[in-house]
């Protein structure tokens, strides 16, 4: 069953009948489901409606779901799943480069599908109570509100992925200590195997590009070699 309460997924795929087959097992287990058969029919859907996550299908006519993640990733924080071809890892890391939060190579168990999105979902920061006081972390520039899981540069909001934005609350609840990649892919419900911590290194690559002056050369989110990554603010 869906774990957060009546949860709104769009899937987007131009194969009908896997179209049909997602929107009826999603269903079952408590989402509500919106479909579209193409990019331009999900621009429609996104322009009127809100979602929770998008399913999106890689290989598609015209634009692909690669192109359409880069595109929405400018304006839109919704956590993008994508369904790959099982051979082709490129496309998967690409995905995760250009901002999506997980992959799923087809074929596919739906129960995997589902869990999966039930994943994706948990790391969405959840709104922080009203009487909580405000607590901040500074690295340099950037300043991070632990209370709402926000990150502010210069005074602008820093767009954070819900993958990104987890990461960041690990981190902060783990201030100046070494964090494992089979720790960080276990915290996101991914499983220990080897391709997902080669996906935790694409997402803390894209999460340095946010908060380090000069990402190849990290002062804040900091490799310690034998052990994983350490978020060290001033």
């Amino acid at each position: 069953m869906s774990e957060t309460p009546e949860a709104h997924v769009l899937v987007v795929d131009d194969d009908a009948r896997i179209r049909g087959l997602l929107q009826k097992f999603l269903a079952r287990n408590g989402f509500w489901v919106s479909v579209a058969r193409d990019a331009k029919h999900a621009r429609s859907l996104l322009g009127g409606l809100d979602f929770d996550l998008i399913v999106l299908d890689v290989m598609m006519p015209g634009e692909t779901g690669l192109e359409l993640t880069a595109s929405l990733r400018e304006t839109l924080n919704t956590p993008i799943l994508l369904l790959t071809a099982k051979s082709d890892a490129q496309d998967r890391i690409r995905g995760l480069e250009l901002g999506a939060d997980d992959y799923l190579p087809k074929p596919f168990e739906p129960r995997e599908l589902l869990l999966r999105i039930n994943a994706i979902l948990r790391r969405v920061p959840k709104p922080a109570p009203k009487a909580e006081p405000p607590r901040t972390m500074h690295l340099g520039d950037v300043r991070y509100d632990l209370s709402r899981s926000e990150l502010w540069r210069d005074g602008e909001l820093v767009r954070l992925t819900a993958t990104e934005a987890m990461l960041m609350r690990i981190f902060a609840n783990r201030a100046h200590e070494a964090v494992s990649r089979i720790e960080l892919v276990e915290e996101l419900g991914g499983g220990v195997a080897e391709a997902q911590e080669r996906a935790v290194d694409v997402q803390i690559a894209r999460l340095r590009r946010k908060i380090e002056a000069d990402p190849k050369t990290p002062r804040y989110l900091q490799t310690v070699r034998g052990s994983g990554y350490m978020l060290s603010p001033d």
